[in-house]
C-alpha cells in the first residue's frame, strides 16, 4: 500500500476551484494510478474530515514550445473530493 502522502500530490487553487468550496468541494492533484477508494483514504487520513463523494477526471498534457523545440506538459489526474455537511480542511480556509 502506498502512504497517503504519495497519493494526494498538490491542491488546485483556481478561481473555478474556489468557487467549488461554496458546495463543500475540494479539488487535489492526485497520482494518475490512484483509485476513488485510495484517494478517499487519504483525505480522511491526512485532513481528519469525512468524506462524502469522490470524482475523478483525466486531463491530458498541453502541447507546448520552447523556441523551436516542441513538448508537452505531464498528464495529470484531478480529484473533486466533496465533504459530508459540517467538515472543512483548513488548508483552503481564507482564501
Amino acid at each position: 500500500m502506498k502512504d497517503y502522502r504519495d497519493i494526494i500530490i498538490k491542491p488546485v487553487i483556481t478561481e473555478k476551484s474556489m468557487n467549488l468550496l461554496a458546495d463543500n468541494k475540494y479539488t487535489f492533484v492526485v497520482d494518475r494510478r490512484a483509485n476513488k477508494t485510495e484517494i478517499k483514504n487519504a483525505i480522511e487520513n491526512i485532513f481528519s474530515v469525512k468524506v462524502d463523494n469522490v470524482r475523478t477526471i483525466s486531463v491530458k498534457g498541453k502541447p507546448k514550445r520552447m523556441g523551436r523545440f516542441e513538448g508537452r506538459t505531464p498528464n495529470r489526474k484531478k480529484a473533486i473530493v466533496t465533504l459530508k455537511p459540517g467538515q472543512k480542511i483548513r488548508l483552503f480556509e481564507g482564501m
